[in-house]
């Protein structure tokens, strides 16, 4: 399995194992309180960053917002909403990659569709509907489930891979396609933009994640309900109506000319035969009702999983994602920062990139894979580092902490 670039720590949690590796001459309680200055003073400096970015991303899912309850100043245009949803995909894109989010392949989907359901439930997606689908994950493991069947005699592990995190963005149709194809629209509104957030999803149910996903029938609940269907009516029909068809039968042969011998159908026989019939008519609407409630249970089991794992929908989720990836981007800088402040010479990219993996894995047993190319710039950028022939250095604490007061002094002066 592919190392992730999620790092599965909180942002305090980083800032205190930080702390922990800093170089001996200042491990004393002077340097850790100027450590803790440098991580506020970082923290700040990348969330009024990510500020911008969330108005942005407010401002361009406005047009078609679903659950706004605001009321709309000026009308938008069809192109000037069509400018937005295409603004909106870039920057929600842009900021799940800062949030270390991967994006779910489409050969990932078809195999969801294809493999067996842990919940016992086969899903059919219409895909038509749809104008543009991406789905992205974080956090990927391998977990097991014991999966009970024959009404609890057998059971038997079942090894899949589950996604921690799974943001859903789907863009559909607009209405001259549903009106082309007679559909009516359920829960959503045509050429609208949903955004959704969940959690613990296994990669053998993303089709539940659709909106448009409709419950159907497996093959081995169509055929328990169809053989007992089957034995069922055979003995209704034998019981109740055997005798009365019998007759039904011979008098229809005697006026079709295949029999000579008369047959009367007596007052008595028609009670019979209406009587069976009305058994059999009851039977018929019980195995319906069977089937029917199947299906509620079934749709049921999706809804109340849906419940659980759903985080976020629509706005809520950037808002959430503003906040995965600002965190994100601290502990890279964090990371970078700390490790080259503890090198006397300085590091490469590529020596820095495998001492931080290395120093996951064997101190903390996490596997991961470290965006060094993000958090260099982002130290650049910020001017906390030098390089000379590729080995990167980076400014004391007390430097380090003066530039980035001027980067403060620079954003809230006017011009």
């Amino acid at each position: 399995m592919q190392s992730a670039r999620y790092i599965p720590f909180r942002k305090q949690d980083i800032v205190t194992m930080c702390r922990q590796e800093l170089p001996s001459d200042q491990s004393n309680d002077e340097g850790k309180t100027s450590f803790n200055q440098f991580c506020d003073l970082l923290a700040s400096l990348i969330h009024f960053e990510y500020h911008s970015e969330l108005e942005s991303l407010k401002n361009n899912y406005a047009p078609f917002d679903p659950n706004s309850d605001t009321r709309v100043l000026n009308s938008v245009s069809a192109e000037q909403k069509a400018q937005c949803q295409s603004d909106f995909a870039k920057g929600f894109a842009k900021v799940l990659n800062a949030a270390n989010f991967e994006v779910i392949t489409h050969q990932d989907l078809q195999d969801a569709l294809n493999e067996e359901s842990l919940f016992k439930v086969r899903l059919e997606v219409e895909f038509d509907d749809f104008e543009e689908v991406v789905f992205y994950r974080r956090g990927e493991s391998q977990l097991t489930e014991t999966i009970t069947s024959f009404w609890g005699l057998r059971t038997k592990p079942l090894h899949f891979t589950n996604y921690d995190r799974v943001a859903v963005f789907i863009r559909f149709k607009d209405r001259a396609y549903f009106s082309a194809k007679n559909k009516i629209p359920m829960g959503f509104e045509p050429n609208s933009t949903i955004v959704k957030l969940f959690q613990n999803v296994p990669k053998a149910d993303l089709e539940m994640l659709f909106p448009n996903s409709e419950v159907r029938m497996r093959s081995i609940d169509k055929v328990i309900i169809g053989t007992s269907a089957l034995a069922g009516g055979a003995v209704v029909l034998i019981t109740k109506l055997g005798a009365s068809l019998v007759l039904l039968f011979a008098l229809f042969a005697f006026w079709g000319g295949f029999r000579s011998e008369a047959v009367e159908m007596s007052q008595q026989h028609w009670i019979t035969f209406a009587i069976g019939m009305g058994v059999f008519g009851g039977f018929i609407f019980k195995e319906w009702s069977k089937f029917k409630n199947r299906k509620i249970k079934f749709m049921k089991a999706l809804s109340d999983n849906l419940y659980f794992k759903n985080l976020d929908n629509n706005a809520g989720v950037f808002h959430t994602l503003i906040d995965a990836a600002e965190e994100e981007d601290i502990k890279e800088t964090l990371l970078a920062y700390t490790f080259l402040l503890k090198s006397k010479n300085g590091l490469t990219a590529q020596q820095l990139d495998d001492e931080i993996e290395l120093w996951f894995k064997t101190k903390y047993q996490c596997t991961l894979d470290f965006e060094i190319n993000d958090a260099l710039e982002k130290l650049i950028r910020m001017r906390l580092v030098t390089s000379e022939n590729q080995v990167y250095t980076v400014l004391s604490l007390d430097q380090a902490k003066v530039v980035l007061d001027e980067h403060w002094d620079n954003l809230f002066q006017y011009n």
